[in-house]
């Protein structure tokens, strides 16, 4: 068993605000705002992705992390996700993914499960992108020093993303679909990577993690991966009484943080 750490703020050392930004194109810095006198009045072409932002309001700079939500939308529950993952000592920004189609949220899972399917997955890996490049216009977060953490529908673009972005530090994914066949992920990979799996949870059988974890191995990836057996998918969910467990949660968070640590290190 992990020992609990304590991060190193509070939350009510934690500054809060949001962000809006466009996406797959360079993102404006403050200096071109001041410059350009039509800013504020001219209409954006491309979409512009909606965010929150959660950072530690000590002097200094931070690591980001892009905090991707579950196919519930953003919701309250997520947002204390990223405040928390501020306490730890990073900039989080949390994109709203389904900003494309309305920025819906729901509790209806028939409904969660529509607007999942009808995401473009290339426009969403965009748009995580975008949010990386915006924290890099941010005096706040370090340059270049990223990672991605995602839930259910999140963790499953998390694992995407680390195959996408070069510079990405680390992904850390909460029950999220392991891309098929396994073996492509352990390819592409680009960056460390956290998974937490529930238990029984489709396409993530004991054997095909063995032979995940066993390819990684042989292709000098890194690649750790934690099951809770007696776990359903949104175990860390407390919003959802039905299938939260105190204790799993609590396990996989302070994995969570120990993993992050290691890929920032001075952190």
């Amino acid at each position: 068993m992990i020992s609990p750490h304590k991060a190193p703020f509070t939350l009510q050392q934690i500054g809060t605000g949001t962000a809006r930004f466009p996406s797959g194109v360079p993102i404006p810095t403050h200096t071109d705002q001041m410059v350009d006198p039509y800013f504020r009045t001219r209409m954006p072409k491309e979409h512009q992705v909606d965010c929150l932002l959660f950072w530690p309001q000590e002097k200094g700079t931070y690591p980001g992390i892009v905090l991707l939500h579950d196919w519930w939308g953003l919701t309250g529950q997520l947002k204390d996700v990223g405040a928390n993952l501020a306490c730890e000592g990073y900039v989080v920004i949390v994109p709203n993914l389904y900003g494309r189609l309305g920025g819906m949220v729901t509790a209806n899972d028939e409904v969660a499960a529509t607007l999942s399917e009808r995401l473009d997955q290339s426009l969403a890996l965009t748009d995580i992108n975008s949010c990386c490049e915006y924290l890099n216009t941010r005096t706040i977060a370090k340059r270049n020093e990223h990672a991605v953490v995602g839930y259910g529908m999140g963790g499953s673009y998390a694992l995407q993303f680390a195959c996408h972005r070069k510079r990405l530090r680390a992904a850390v994914s909460y029950y999220g679909a392991l891309p098929q066949p396994s073996g492509d992920l352990v390819k592409n990979l680009l960056a460390p990577v956290l998974i937490h799996l529930a238990g029984n949870q489709p396409g993530a059988s004991n054997d095909a993690i063995d032979a995940l974890c066993i390819t990684a191995g042989e292709q000098g990836k890194r690649i750790e991966v934690h099951r809770y057996p007696d776990a359903a998918r949104g175990f860390c969910n407390d919003a959802r009484p039905d299938v939260y467990r105190a204790d799993d949660a609590a396990l996989a968070w302070e994995r969570t943080a120990r993993f992050l640590r290691s890929c920032f290190p001075g952190t």
